[in-house]
């Protein structure tokens, strides 16, 4: 179930807004043109951004999401018609062969239930082609990100075309092991509405990651920096085997 940022209708019409700055992407689109790639399952694809940018440079996207309040803002922008959208998750696909799969921001880290990222997991090597690979990214949970996340740190005021005036911040709620549980509040000025989402991140170690990565048969081709948060993240470049060459694997 999406959290209710990503499946309100009223908190996903101004998602964009809210954050506009997605240069964490650029590392994506940089590694797309890396290995040539031309076919890309977006998982988690929310509003549809890293799915058009990709689609505009002409790339054959597919994007799933199970938050349908996402994916019809994403399927209102310019150029959604270039995109094959699905209302759903990596577990129950269609038939698909490529060569790249993505998971950006939190998407990886939101799939917090052991079986559900297994099963995530599962999915995203059965939309592979041989040889395919598999990038998301995930904070260290050495560097305590969830420490600095308050209403102090947060706080933002946007006025929205079509929306109004909307401040927003987030606070951490309970941190379980390696659960971490904030809240996003929303407040609409043009009518007075506030609106809560509750959202739980997982904190996986790096070891775990690339155990649970080799159990389901990937293997881990390397662990990057993330350019936006130098030194806090992994992103993660894991490769299905390939038929064709031996050893790999």
């Amino acid at each position: 179930m999406a959290d209710d940022c990503f499946a309100h209708p009223r908190l996903a019409a101004v998602y964009d807004a809210l954050d506009p700055d997605r240069g964490d992407l650029d590392a994506y689109l940089r590694m797309v043109e890396e290995f040539g790639v031309r076919r890309v399952l977006d998982v988690g694809c929310g509003t549809g951004v890293f799915a058009l940018l990709l689609a505009e440079r002409g790339v054959e996207v597919t994007g799933v999401d199970p938050a349908r309040a996402s994916l019809d803002v994403a399927r209102g922008k310019p150029g959604a018609g270039r995109v094959r959208w699905i209302d759903g998750d990596a577990t129950a696909l269609p038939p698909l062969d490529v060569d790249l799969v993505t998971m950006t921001a939190n998407v990886a880290q939101a799939i917090v239930d052991p079986w559900a990222w297994r099963s995530t997991l599962r999915g995203a090597y059965e939309a592979l082609r041989p040889g395919g690979r598999l990038v998301f990214e995930t904070r260290d949970p050495a560097r305590r990100a969830w420490e600095g996340w308050s209403k102090e740190g947060s706080y933002r005021v946007a006025d929205i075309a079509g929306a109004g005036v909307v401040e927003s911040w987030y606070d951490v709620v309970e941190v379980d092991g390696p659960l971490v549980t904030f809240r996003s509040t929303y407040v609409f000025r043009a009518d007075g509405a506030v609106l809560t989402s509750d959202s739980t991140l997982r904190f996986r170690e790096r070891g775990e990651a690339e155990a649970e990565l080799g159990a389901v048969g990937f293997f881990v081709e390397g662990v990057r920096d993330a350019p936006d948060r130098p030194g806090r993240e992994f992103v993660f470049v894991a490769r299905k085997p390939s038929r064709l060459v031996s050893g790999e694997g």
